[in-house]
């Protein structure tokens, strides 16, 4: 603090400014658990929670198209999970790497462990054009998690899938680059909630620099404004170990309850920071 004092104010200045809010965004924007992924034209697509799993496409990351589903003829296969005829396919994850779209989904419904993941892949990303790679996982009231919310997680050719909602929280299994399923049956604990009946779901895993991060969503969605939906964050205690273990800020392991809080519903936010000027 004391060395802030001596620097010039024509090299370094304290900024204080209000965190942006959320981008203006036009055309079909109603959507449940998008993920999103730009193919090499530069063109954004979006996929998201309904039934054959909408797609909308964007130039410009601002106004979206809805062009179709993935399944438009229904997906028979998932009716089992869904507990319906071509039911909400759920949280779909979209990867883009060497010309490829790669999409992991699940199939579910409210409270039920009668869960599953599954696998798809297209070359362009449009309706009609994906192939079915099958089932990925699948859970049932014999264990002790959830097979939905999974996200793939590539790095070089080692590839992994977490996934997770309530019960004993996220976990991590190690997936085959060839064929996109599991190369066993064992999975790593990362993270686990014992407040507010375990509600913790939706996790990303993103490597800065030699350190892992797991961001996932604790709390209540789904119910409008008075959804307490809030981002948590933790981060690998050993270089390179995308098992972890996971810590939060304060060195609390995330399987006991740990994460640091990135984002929650917020009015006045303000952020400060030291800024230097870019040389002209």
């Amino acid at each position: 603090m004391h060395f802030l004092s001596f620097m010039s104010p024509l090299l370094f200045a304290v900024v204080g400014r209000a965190v942006v809010g959320p981008g203006v965004v036009t055309g079909d924007i109603s959507v449940h658990d998008p993920t999103m992924c730009k193919d090499d034209s530069g063109t954004y697509f979006i996929f998201s929670t309904a039934p054959g799993i909408e797609i909308r496409t964007s130039t410009d990351r601002t106004r979206w198209t809805l062009i179709g589903r993935v399944w438009p003829n229904g997906a028979s296969w998932t009716d089992a999970y869904t507990g319906t005829s071509n039911g909400n396919l759920w949280a779909p994850d979209c990867t883009y790497k060497n010309g490829e779209f790669y999409l992991y989904y699940s199939a579910s419904s409210f409270g039920s462990q009668n869960s599953a993941i599954f696998f798809a892949k297209s070359s362009i990303g449009l309706p009609g054009s994906w192939e079915n790679e099958g089932l990925v996982t699948s859970t049932s009231s014999s264990n002790n998690y959830n097979a939905i919310d999974p996200n793939l997680y590539i790095e070089g050719n080692n590839w992994y899938l977490s996934l997770g909602s309530f019960w004993t929280g996220i976990k991590l299994m190690t997936l085959s680059s060839s064929t996109g399923k599991p190369t066993s049956t064992s999975v790593t604990s990362l993270a686990q909630r014992t407040a507010n009946s375990g509600a913790i779901e939706a996790s990303v895993i993103y490597k800065f620099g030699s350190y892992y991060y797991l961001f996932s969503s604790w709390d209540t969605c789904c119910q409008g404004t008075s959804s307490t939906y809030n981002i948590r964050v933790g981060r690998s205690t050993r270089f390179y170990s995308v098992n972890g273990p996971y810590v939060d800020s304060s060195g609390v392991a995330l399987t006991t309850g740990g994460g640091t809080l990135v984002l929650q519903t917020h009015d006045a936010v303000f952020q400060m920071y030291i800024a230097a000027p870019k040389p002209s």
